[in-house]
C-alpha cells in the first residue's frame, strides 16, 4: 500500500477539514491536487468569472507550492466549466499566463451543468520534483 500525504494552503485547511477531503494528496512521486474554485475569503463564489478563474489558478499554485511543486511539474490537468464554448475565450489567456505558452501537460475541459455556486474548477497532477521525493516538506500540511 502506498504512504498517503495529505497537503493543503494553510489558508484553506479549515474548509477541507469540514468537508472531510484534501486539497491534494501525494502518492509516491504524483501530487493529486482536487479541483480547485475561485472563492472570495468567506468561501463563496468570486461574482467576476474572469477573476474567478484566476483565483481557482492561483490556489492551484499555492496546493502545489505547499507540497513542493510549481506549475512546471504538472502533467495532468482536468478544468470544469459550466458553460464550455463561451468560457475558453477567457480561460485560454488565463491559463497561458499561469502555465505559459509552452507548457505541455495533457489537458482536458468538462462541461458541466453545476459546480455548487461557482462556475470553473481546475485539477491536476503533479510529478514532485526528485530533490523533493525524500524531504518532509516544510510547507503546511495536516493528517497523514
Amino acid at each position: 500500500m502506498i504512504k498517503r500525504k495529505v497537503t493543503s494552503s494553510n489558508d484553506r485547511q479549515p474548509a477541507y477539514k469540514k468537508y472531510g477531503c484534501s486539497a491534494a494528496i501525494r502518492a509516491g512521486d504524483l501530487l493529486f491536487v482536487s479541483a480547485q474554485v475561485g472563492c472570495l475569503a468567506d468561501g463563496s463564489p468570486e461574482p467576476n468569472f474572469a477573476r474567478q478563474v484566476q483565483l481557482a489558478f492561483d490556489n492551484l499554485a499555492a496546493v502545489l507550492e505547499a507540497a513542493g511543486c510549481t506549475l512546471d511539474d504538472v502533467v495532468d490537468v482536468t478544468m470544469f466549466h459550466t458553460d464550455l464554448d463561451a468560457q475558453l475565450e477567457t480561460v485560454q489567456p488565463i491559463r497561458n499566463t499561469a502555465f505559459g505558452n509552452e507548457h505541455l501537460s495533457n489537458w482536458t475541459a468538462v462541461g458541466v451543468t453545476a459546480l455548487s455556486g461557482f462556475d470553473f474548477a481546475i485539477k491536476a497532477i503533479a510529478r514532485i520534483p526528485v530533490s523533493n521525493l525524500a524531504a518532509d516538506f516544510d510547507g503546511p500540511r495536516f493528517g497523514v
